[in-house]
């Protein structure tokens, strides 16, 4: 049986200051995301995890592959385990202001420019009702970049949809330092996107 582990770290705790505080990070990654870890890890042993040697987003593309009774965990703390993951990946201290290349020339086509794409994905996460995620994903069936929602810790991958970007609006991602404030964390989330990680994934799709 595959088992997880929680993922470390491509930069420190404080490097996303004053953005993302320390505090919110260390607690985040070492305590949140460490449930999700080993929720998935006892969600795949209840339902036989031999028989999913695949990389949970696989799982996830397929849920039905899963017993029905342990779908809803699998599907919870999978996506727990898999968004953070992305999300974690998709920050970084230093990034770019915009992605350029392939990706500026999609938010060109869909969403007018990318100062535009900003608009509509932060007003987009801004506006979930309680816990989940705002993405940006690419839509296979349409050769299409998209802006998604989900809910809790529901992942495009089960609608099929490969995530390019991921923000966590969960109020633990964000109310040490913001409170209520949503849109204030979204705003300043902006300064840490890790444009190139995001630029380089859509540019491997459309090839």
């Amino acid at each position: 049986m595959v088992r997880y582990e929680l993922p470390k770290l491509p930069y420190g705790y404080d490097e996303l200051e004053p953005h993302i505080d320390a505090e919110t990070m260390k607690i985040h990654h070492q305590k949140y995301h460490q449930a999700y870890v080993d929720g998935l890890n006892s969600a795949l042993a209840d339902v036989g995890g031999e028989f999913h040697p695949q990389y949970i987003s696989s799982i996830l593309s397929d849920l039905k592959s899963v017993p029905e009774y342990g779908r809803s965990a699998v599907n919870f703390f999978g996506g727990g385990f898999e968004n953070h993951k992305l999300f974690w990946e998709m920050m970084t201290p230093d990034g770019e202001k915009s992605p350029g290349g392939k990706l500026e020339d999609a938010f060109d086509v869909y969403y007018g420019d990318f100062e535009n794409f900003k608009k509509v994905f932060s007003e987009t996460a801004v506006s979930i009702q309680g816990s989940g995620w705002c993405w940006l994903v690419f839509n296979q069936t349409y050769n299409k970049i998209e802006i998604m929602t989900t809910s809790n810790q529901d992942n495009p991958w089960t609608l099929q949809k490969i995530p390019l970007l991921a923000l966590d609006v969960w109020e633990h991602a964000y109310y040490s330092r913001y409170l209520n404030r949503r849109s204030k964390y979204v705003k300043s989330w902006w300064n840490v996107v890790n444009w190139d990680y995001a630029a380089n994934r859509f540019s491997e799709l459309v090839r």
